[in-house]
């Protein structure tokens, strides 16, 4: 373990200082960002999406609760990756994104400003309903499995439905670069934004990779301490299992 440099407090106080102007200029480009994503133009959703949840069979408009705004996370499972990839298939959905959606806390404020958070997977509401048990979350989890909404958005590739294209990348793009190339068949996480207009359904917003690690308030808080981030964003186990870790079988996005 190597730890920073000891040196006297008014040398630290000008180091800080200096390092307070570039969080500042940092956060001035994001609220710019932010104001840029709220002016993303929207496109009206014209497919008649079916969902699987709790109460049966639901459309994409009902995933909103009433509300006027819509956040997806696009949950990969290991079950729909590892068919995709001719492998054995789990019944535990992404490491990765149990890691990040054991990070959302109550959504009563969400709601309060008109918005629902809900967990999407192309697996069987059968094989979500038990892992969502044990994770000990209380999140809405649809499944997608038996629509196009997986491939719509490009949170899975499969060149035999659809083609292939992740992060706004096709897929002849994506064979030249090396960190995404191992994507291009399978699921992926990412975040998709809606807004609704009564019974009209608009898309404004998906990001995906490392586009959703604000979420991850684990790296958010270790991102203020010397120490570096311990894990790449595939290596966290699932948060029963420590002490007794499992390697993750999602292939998400590491940098």
């Amino acid at each position: 373990m190597t730890l920073p440099e000891i040196v006297s407090r008014d040398e630290w106080l000008a180091a800080r200082l200096e390092l307070l102007e570039r969080e500042k200029a940092a956060m001035r480009t994001q609220d710019a960002v932010t104001e840029s994503r709220r002016a993303l133009p929207m496109v009206r959703i014209d497919e008649e999406y079916t969902f699987d949840g709790p109460a049966g069979a639901v459309r994409l408009v009902d995933l909103f609760e009433g509300r006027s705004q819509l956040i997806v996370y696009h949950f990969m499972w290991n079950n729909a990756a590892a068919r995709a990839r001719g492998a054995q298939a789990s019944d535990e959905g992404c490491a990765s994104c149990s890691f990040t959606i054991d990070s959302v806390g109550r959504l009563d404020h969400l709601h309060a400003t008109g918005t629902t958070f809900a967990l999407v997977s192309r697996a069987p509401l059968a094989e979500i309903e038990p892992f969502r048990a044990r994770m000990g979350w209380t999140i809405p989890w649809y499944s997608s499995a038996g629509s196009d909404f997986n491939f719509d958005f490009h949170v899975t590739n499969d060149e035999s439905v659809a083609p292939v294209e992740f992060n706004y990348k096709n897929e002849e793009t994506l064979a030249r670069s090396p960190k995404t190339a191992f994507v291009t068949k399978g699921d992926g996480q990412a975040i998709s934004v809606f807004v609704r207009d009564g019974d009209t359904v608009f898309h404004t917003y998906t990001t995906y990779g490392r586009g959703t690690e604000f979420l991850m308030s684990t790296y958010q808080l270790l991102d203020l301490t010397p120490m570096p981030r311990p894990r790449y964003v595939n290596e966290w186990p699932y948060h029963d299992t420590y002490g007794r870790e499992t390697s993750s079988s999602c292939h998400c996005e590491p940098a």
